[in-house]
């Protein structure tokens, strides 16, 4: 046991400050970093300490508070039950300090908020993400329209809309989302009972599914003709189509086995994540260079369609570093 237990039990008893110190909430806040790397030499890269710096804190708090927070062994540390008391109760605490922050930041950006979105983006990317935006600004209501045509900002109160094409609309504002590549998938049993896997040409026997409103009212068989155009396959005419006017419409139908869907990557990572889906030929995409995601304002100065452009390019840079 260490030497300021050992004081501890000598002297029987350690005035703990009914008001903690600057020091002591110093220490508190090494434990934090300590308890939830469960590392010392973690906390001491994270706070810009040595790690025996670390080790003296949380000696010194052990020895103020009167209990072990963590068992020492080999190359580890453990929380002890007293200690694991301790650690909830600082992150409780800590959530609740950034919460109001987060309430203080907000509090003159309230009201309603309209987005208009296709409905493949919105089913498929944006309402998997939503929460994390109710949760930063819960003063802002969101109301969420889903559509294949081009809306009347003025005549529905939309303030913000989210597209996937090649043009802008002119007296707009237009803020770039991110780019599109586009990659046959289909369901694994799919694959395997049409010997698909690295057999591109094996398509020929298969139904293909189209979105026929890809990115305009009439967009036919557009994505797989350039694709197949690209890879020098030659297609079409094609006996076997089923036809839809939205994206995942094609994707859950390709995930029942249905046929072969032209998946667009940003919509479909997670799917092939749980392995729903496949990519039969392997990553064989194509970037669609002129088309990509891009979102609208009546009103670039409107503070809280400003704030929700501003958090859909944080969605999007955070699935570019975890890439």
């Amino acid at each position: 046991m260490s030497a300021h237990f050992n004081q501890f039990e000598q002297s029987g008893f350690i005035q703990w400050n009914k008001r903690l110190s600057s020091y002591q909430l110093s220490r508190l806040h090494t434990f934090e970093a300590a308890a939830r790397h469960c590392s010392f030499a973690l906390a001491a890269q994270e706070l810009a300490l040595t790690p025996s710096a670390v080790s003296h804190r949380i000696n010194t708090l052990e020895g103020e508070l009167g209990f072990k927070l963590f068992e020492r062994f080999h190359r580890r540390i453990e929380l002890t039950v007293d200690g694991e008391r301790i650690y909830w109760a600082l992150r409780k605490n800590l959530d609740d300090i950034n919460q109001e922050i987060i309430d203080i930041k907000n509090q003159e950006i309230s009201g309603e908020l309209t987005v208009y979105s296709r409905p493949s983006i919105a089913q498929c990317w944006l309402i998997p993400k939503i929460a994390d935006f109710a949760h930063q600004y819960p003063s802002i209501q969101l109301n969420l329209l889903t559509g294949n045509d081009d809306v009347n900002f003025r005549g529905y109160g939309i303030d913000v809309a989210i597209y996937y094409d090649d043009i802008t609309r002119p007296n707009l504002y237009c803020e770039d989302l991110m780019s599109e590549s586009i990659v046959p998938v289909c369901s694994p049993q799919y694959a395997e009972q049409h010997d698909l896997l690295n057999n591109m040409h094996q398509l020929k026997n298969c139904t293909l599914l189209h979105d026929r409103q890809a990115w305009s009212s009439n967009s036919d068989y557009d994505e797989w003709k350039a694709w197949s155009e690209y890879y020098q396959l030659t297609l079409f005419p094609h006996r076997r189509n089923l036809c839809f006017d939205r994206s995942d419409l094609a994707i859950v139908a390709a995930m029942n086995h249905a046929g072969v869907a032209m998946g667009r990557k940003q919509l479909v990572e997670k799917r092939l994540k749980r392995q729903e889906l496949v990519m039969p030929f392997g990553d064989i995409s194509l970037k669609c260079e002129q088309r990509h995601y891009f979102a609208m304002l009546n009103d670039k100065r409107n503070p809280k369609a400003d704030i929700f452009i501003q958090w859909l390019k944080q969605q999007v840079n955070a699935i570019s570093q975890v890439k």
